[in-house]
Protein backbone atom coordinates (compact mmCIF):
# COMPACT_ATOMS: atom_id res chain seq x y z
CA UNK A 1 0.00 0.00 0.00
CA UNK A 2 1.55 3.09 -1.05
CA UNK A 3 0.14 6.56 -0.01
CA UNK A 4 0.54 9.76 -1.84
CA UNK A 5 1.51 12.80 -0.44
CA UNK A 6 1.16 16.75 -1.03
CA UNK A 7 3.87 19.26 1.20
CA UNK A 8 1.93 22.46 1.63
CA UNK A 9 4.53 24.97 2.96
CA UNK A 10 6.29 28.17 2.13
CA UNK A 11 9.15 27.16 3.64
CA UNK A 12 11.62 25.32 1.45
CA UNK A 13 13.65 23.99 4.19
CA UNK A 14 10.54 22.61 5.43
CA UNK A 15 9.89 21.06 2.27
CA UNK A 16 13.53 19.76 2.41
CA UNK A 17 12.89 18.11 5.88
CA UNK A 18 9.52 16.39 5.11
CA UNK A 19 10.68 14.79 1.90
CA UNK A 20 14.05 13.50 3.66
CA UNK A 21 11.86 11.85 5.81
CA UNK A 22 9.26 10.72 3.51
CA UNK A 23 12.17 8.92 1.61
CA UNK A 24 13.12 6.80 4.58
CA UNK A 25 8.81 5.59 4.87
CA UNK A 26 8.55 2.60 2.31
CA UNK A 27 4.54 3.90 2.32
CA UNK A 28 4.88 7.17 1.82
CA UNK A 29 5.71 8.98 -1.77
CA UNK A 30 5.68 12.59 -1.89
CA UNK A 31 3.88 13.25 -5.02
CA UNK A 32 3.86 17.48 -5.16
CA UNK A 33 5.22 20.22 -3.54
CA UNK A 34 2.97 23.81 -3.42
CA UNK A 35 4.57 26.54 -1.33
CA UNK A 36 1.22 28.46 -0.84
CA UNK A 37 -2.61 27.45 0.39
CA UNK A 38 -3.64 29.21 -2.92
CA UNK A 39 -1.44 26.96 -4.84
CA UNK A 40 -2.58 24.13 -3.10
CA UNK A 41 -6.28 24.70 -4.14
CA UNK A 42 -5.13 24.69 -7.67
CA UNK A 43 -3.05 21.44 -7.19
CA UNK A 44 -6.34 19.24 -5.69
CA UNK A 45 -9.04 20.68 -7.71
CA UNK A 46 -7.12 18.15 -10.60
CA UNK A 47 -4.99 15.92 -8.20
CA UNK A 48 -5.76 13.50 -5.79
CA UNK A 49 -3.77 12.30 -2.67
CA UNK A 50 -4.14 10.41 0.26
CA UNK A 51 -2.06 12.75 2.40
CA UNK A 52 -1.34 16.36 3.12
CA UNK A 53 1.25 17.96 5.48
CA UNK A 54 0.26 21.55 5.80
CA UNK A 55 1.62 24.52 7.38
CA UNK A 56 -0.20 27.05 9.00
CA UNK A 57 1.35 30.08 8.76
CA UNK A 58 1.36 31.27 4.97
CA UNK A 59 0.79 34.34 3.33
CA UNK A 60 -2.68 35.20 1.48
CA UNK A 61 -4.28 32.02 3.24
CA UNK A 62 -3.23 30.02 5.81
CA UNK A 63 -3.90 26.50 6.49
CA UNK A 64 -6.23 26.35 8.95
CA UNK A 65 -8.44 28.86 6.19
CA UNK A 66 -7.58 26.22 3.80
CA UNK A 67 -8.86 23.29 5.89
CA UNK A 68 -12.15 25.47 6.11
CA UNK A 69 -12.70 25.46 2.55
CA UNK A 70 -10.95 22.85 1.43
CA UNK A 71 -14.12 19.79 -0.18
CA UNK A 72 -13.65 16.01 0.15
CA UNK A 73 -9.81 16.77 1.73
CA UNK A 74 -7.67 13.66 2.24
CA UNK A 75 -5.67 13.18 5.47
CA UNK A 76 -3.78 15.74 7.21
CA UNK A 77 -0.79 16.11 9.16
CA UNK A 78 -0.42 19.84 10.21
CA UNK A 79 3.48 20.48 10.61
CA UNK A 80 3.63 24.08 12.29
CA UNK A 81 5.83 25.91 14.69
CA UNK A 82 3.00 27.05 16.78
CA UNK A 83 0.99 24.80 19.23
CA UNK A 84 -1.78 27.24 19.90
CA UNK A 85 -3.63 25.70 16.69
CA UNK A 86 -4.00 22.22 17.80
CA UNK A 87 -7.13 22.31 18.98
CA UNK A 88 -8.44 24.38 16.18
CA UNK A 89 -6.55 21.85 13.95
CA UNK A 90 -8.30 18.77 15.90
CA UNK A 91 -11.62 20.47 15.29
CA UNK A 92 -11.29 20.39 11.83
CA UNK A 93 -10.53 16.72 12.07
CA UNK A 94 -6.75 16.53 11.37
CA UNK A 95 -5.39 13.02 12.10
CA UNK A 96 -1.63 14.41 13.81
CA UNK A 97 0.24 17.53 14.49
CA UNK A 98 3.77 17.28 13.99
CA UNK A 99 4.98 20.74 16.02
CA UNK A 100 8.68 21.82 14.03
CA UNK A 101 11.35 21.67 14.64
CA UNK A 102 10.25 17.67 14.76
CA UNK A 103 12.37 14.75 14.79
CA UNK A 104 12.20 11.30 12.54
CA UNK A 105 10.83 9.19 15.06
CA UNK A 106 7.94 11.76 15.47
CA UNK A 107 7.18 12.41 11.91
CA UNK A 108 7.32 8.19 11.68
CA UNK A 109 4.48 8.34 14.28
CA UNK A 110 2.69 10.69 12.20
CA UNK A 111 2.67 8.50 9.35
CA UNK A 112 2.10 5.01 11.02
CA UNK A 113 -0.95 7.05 12.02
CA UNK A 114 -2.28 8.19 8.45
CA UNK A 115 -1.66 4.46 7.39
CA UNK A 116 -3.23 2.47 9.95
CA UNK A 117 -6.52 5.17 9.69
CA UNK A 118 -6.02 4.28 5.64
CA UNK A 119 -5.98 0.63 6.06
CA UNK A 120 -9.37 0.75 8.27
CA UNK A 121 -11.23 3.22 6.11
CA UNK A 122 -10.45 0.42 3.25
CA UNK A 123 -11.17 -2.06 5.35
CA UNK A 124 -14.91 -0.62 5.77
CA UNK A 125 -15.00 0.11 2.11
CA UNK A 126 -14.95 -3.76 1.33
CA UNK A 127 -17.20 -5.01 3.58
CA UNK A 128 -19.47 -2.61 2.16
CA UNK A 129 -19.05 -3.52 -0.89
CA UNK A 130 -19.27 -7.38 -0.04
CA UNK A 131 -22.58 -6.70 1.44
CA UNK A 132 -23.65 -5.12 -1.96
CA UNK A 133 -22.66 -8.06 -4.18
CA UNK A 134 -24.30 -10.38 -1.61
CA UNK A 135 -27.56 -8.47 -2.02
CA UNK A 136 -27.65 -7.75 -5.81
CA UNK A 137 -26.08 -11.91 -6.26
CA UNK A 138 -29.35 -12.75 -7.58
CA UNK A 139 -29.81 -10.31 -9.44
CA UNK A 140 -28.81 -11.25 -13.60
CA UNK A 141 -25.98 -9.26 -14.79
CA UNK A 142 -25.27 -8.68 -18.37
CA UNK A 143 -21.67 -10.04 -19.37
CA UNK A 144 -20.07 -6.61 -21.61
CA UNK A 145 -18.28 -7.65 -24.61
CA UNK A 146 -14.62 -9.10 -24.27
CA UNK A 147 -13.30 -6.21 -26.13
CA UNK A 148 -14.91 -3.49 -24.15
CA UNK A 149 -14.91 -2.65 -20.35
CA UNK A 150 -16.78 -0.01 -18.06
CA UNK A 151 -15.70 2.21 -15.90
CA UNK A 152 -17.49 4.55 -13.35
CA UNK A 153 -16.87 8.13 -13.73
CA UNK A 154 -18.62 10.22 -11.31
CA UNK A 155 -21.96 8.74 -11.23
CA UNK A 156 -22.24 7.07 -14.70
CA UNK A 157 -20.87 3.60 -15.80
CA UNK A 158 -18.90 4.45 -19.10
CA UNK A 159 -17.83 1.83 -21.41
CA UNK A 160 -14.28 1.80 -23.26
CA UNK A 161 -13.46 0.16 -26.32
CA UNK A 162 -9.98 -1.51 -24.68
CA UNK A 163 -8.31 -0.86 -28.17
CA UNK A 164 -9.13 2.82 -27.37
CA UNK A 165 -7.35 2.77 -24.44
CA UNK A 166 -3.37 4.34 -24.40
CA UNK A 167 -2.44 4.27 -20.88
CA UNK A 168 -3.84 4.06 -17.15
CA UNK A 169 -2.24 5.99 -14.29
CA UNK A 170 -2.25 5.26 -10.95
CA UNK A 171 -3.75 8.96 -8.52
CA UNK A 172 -3.91 7.63 -5.07
CA UNK A 173 -7.20 5.73 -4.37
CA UNK A 174 -7.70 6.45 -8.23
CA UNK A 175 -6.66 5.82 -11.73
CA UNK A 176 -6.64 8.33 -14.85
CA UNK A 177 -7.76 6.26 -18.24
CA UNK A 178 -6.74 7.41 -21.18
CA UNK A 179 -8.10 7.14 -24.26
CA UNK A 180 -7.02 9.59 -27.36
CA UNK A 181 -6.16 13.05 -25.72
CA UNK A 182 -8.96 12.52 -23.09
CA UNK A 183 -8.38 11.19 -19.86
CA UNK A 184 -11.36 9.67 -17.29
CA UNK A 185 -10.93 9.35 -13.15
CA UNK A 186 -11.90 5.96 -11.71
CA UNK A 187 -12.33 5.04 -8.69
CA UNK A 188 -10.34 1.85 -9.27
CA UNK A 189 -6.73 0.92 -7.83
CA UNK A 190 -4.30 0.07 -10.58
CA UNK A 191 -3.90 -3.58 -9.46
CA UNK A 192 -7.58 -3.87 -10.34
CA UNK A 193 -7.05 -3.21 -13.80
CA UNK A 194 -3.47 -5.20 -13.95
CA UNK A 195 -5.33 -8.10 -13.19
CA UNK A 196 -8.97 -7.72 -15.47
CA UNK A 197 -6.96 -6.25 -18.95
CA UNK A 198 -5.37 -9.00 -21.36
CA UNK A 199 -1.92 -9.79 -20.84
CA UNK A 200 -0.12 -8.82 -23.55
CA UNK A 201 -2.14 -6.38 -24.72
CA UNK A 202 -1.86 -4.34 -22.17
CA UNK A 203 2.02 -3.85 -19.77
CA UNK A 204 2.62 -2.49 -16.32
CA UNK A 205 5.94 -0.59 -16.81
CA UNK A 206 5.75 1.19 -13.61
CA UNK A 207 3.61 0.85 -10.26
CA UNK A 208 1.63 3.37 -10.98
CA UNK A 209 1.49 3.10 -15.12
CA UNK A 210 -0.34 0.30 -17.01
CA UNK A 211 0.31 1.19 -20.92
CA UNK A 212 -1.21 -0.91 -23.90
CA UNK A 213 1.44 -1.91 -26.39
CA UNK A 214 0.22 -1.10 -29.73
CA UNK A 215 0.71 2.50 -28.63
CA UNK A 216 4.21 2.35 -27.59
CA UNK A 217 6.32 4.72 -30.10
CA UNK A 218 10.10 4.21 -28.87
CA UNK A 219 11.74 3.50 -26.01
CA UNK A 220 14.95 5.30 -24.70
CA UNK A 221 16.98 4.35 -21.74
CA UNK A 222 14.83 4.08 -18.82
CA UNK A 223 11.60 6.45 -20.36
CA UNK A 224 9.03 4.78 -22.53
CA UNK A 225 7.10 7.18 -24.96
CA UNK A 226 3.44 6.75 -26.10
CA UNK A 227 2.14 7.72 -30.09
CA UNK A 228 0.52 9.87 -28.20
CA UNK A 229 3.07 12.04 -26.60
CA UNK A 230 3.12 10.98 -23.08
CA UNK A 231 6.43 9.83 -21.24
CA UNK A 232 6.77 7.56 -18.32
CA UNK A 233 9.29 6.09 -16.14
CA UNK A 234 10.07 2.54 -16.59
CA UNK A 235 10.53 0.86 -12.26
CA UNK A 236 13.34 -1.24 -12.45
CA UNK A 237 11.32 -4.24 -11.35
CA UNK A 238 9.36 -4.32 -14.73
CA UNK A 239 12.11 -3.95 -17.44
CA UNK A 240 12.21 -7.42 -17.83
CA UNK A 241 8.31 -8.07 -18.34
CA UNK A 242 8.76 -5.63 -20.46
CA UNK A 243 11.35 -6.98 -22.54
CA UNK A 244 9.73 -10.19 -22.82
CA UNK A 245 6.52 -8.64 -24.25
CA UNK A 246 8.57 -6.24 -26.84
CA UNK A 247 10.54 -9.24 -27.92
Amino acid sequence: MILTALIIDDEPLAHDVILTFAKEVPFLDVVGQCYSATQALTYLACHQVDLIFLDIQMPMMTGIELLKVLQNKPQVVITSAYQEYALQGYELDVTDYLLKPFRYDRFIQAASKVLKYHDRKVEDIEAACVANSEKIATEPVSKPMANHIFIKVDRKQVQLALSDISCLEAYGNYVKVWRSDQSLLTPRTLTSFAETLPKGQFIRIHKSVIVQVSFIDFIEGNSLHLKGGQVFSIGKQNKETLKQVLT
